[in-house]
């Protein structure tokens, strides 16, 4: 299983959230590059980078970073939030993403989603399905659609999409353990390369992931909160 920090990132700085509520806002480092440098130096190949400026403005906007850190790294970023239109998706490309993340995109706009899986392929186009009470939520979690989680992922599988990454964001940034149940269902029923997002507190919830059958696990307050060592992690690695 792929073990894969995430940075996500408010007007250039490294932060977390609660829920995904803005309000909640906490900032880690003001140089997001250092952390990356970090996660690196532990051994660390992969990274998730998150727009959240860009998410809640519907376009990118933190492009800077994900170049800074392409061009300064070896890691192999993938890059989601506010990927909106086929410029959004060139510029991050352009920046370095070695993939990119489409959420509400993919709820709002099948055809320009489907669109880039053609383009680019299914290894470079990420499924984001984030959800709320199994129903998918997009615009930064501002919003939540009718869409069902499940069948959401069932309908891109169908579309060729190998990559998911599953966000319950209610217990995203709470420490409280991962949405293990909803991962079950969603690895018995469909093919997908599934990537769990949200909860992750300890070593035992990397684990218990590995065990159900993830392809990857995001990791982000634990490792900004020390629940989880960059030396744990380099032994992981």
């Amino acid at each position: 299983m792929r073990i894969i920090p995430a940075i996500d990132i408010i007007e250039g700085k490294c932060v977390r959230l609660s829920k995904g509520d803005y309000s909640t806002k906490k900032i880690y480092n003001k140089n997001p590059l250092e952390v990356a440098k970090a996660f690196e130096a532990s051994g660390i190949t992969y990274l998730h980078l998150v727009d959240l400026d860009g998410a809640k403005s519907k376009h990118i906007v933190n492009h800077k970073v994900l170049e800074s850190i392409c061009n300064n790294t070896n890691l192999k970023v993938d890059f989601g939030g506010g990927l909106k239109s086929d410029d959004d998706l060139r510029i991050a490309f352009e920046c370095g993403a070695n993939q990119i993340t489409g959420g509400s995109i993919a709820a709002n706009d099948p055809s320009i989603f489907n669109k880039w899986i053609e383009k680019y392929g299914n290894q470079k186009i990420i499924l984001g399905a984030d959800c709320n009470n199994r129903k998918i939520a997009t615009h930064g979690w501002l919003e939540q659609s009718a869409l069902d989680v499940i069948d959401f992922i069932k309908a891109y599988e169908k579309r060729s999409i190998q990559y998911v990454i599953c966000t319950d964001i209610a217990k995203d940034g709470m420490l409280a353990g991962t949405s293990n149940k909803l991962y079950k269902e969603i690895i018995s029923q469909t093919h997908v390369k599934l990537i769990a997002s949200g909860g992750v507190s300890s070593i035992g919830d990397l684990v218990l992931l590995k065990a159900l059958g993830c392809e990857g696990a995001i990791i982000g307050k634990a490792i900004y909160e020390g629940h989880i060592t960059l030396k744990q992690l380099q032994k992981l690695c």
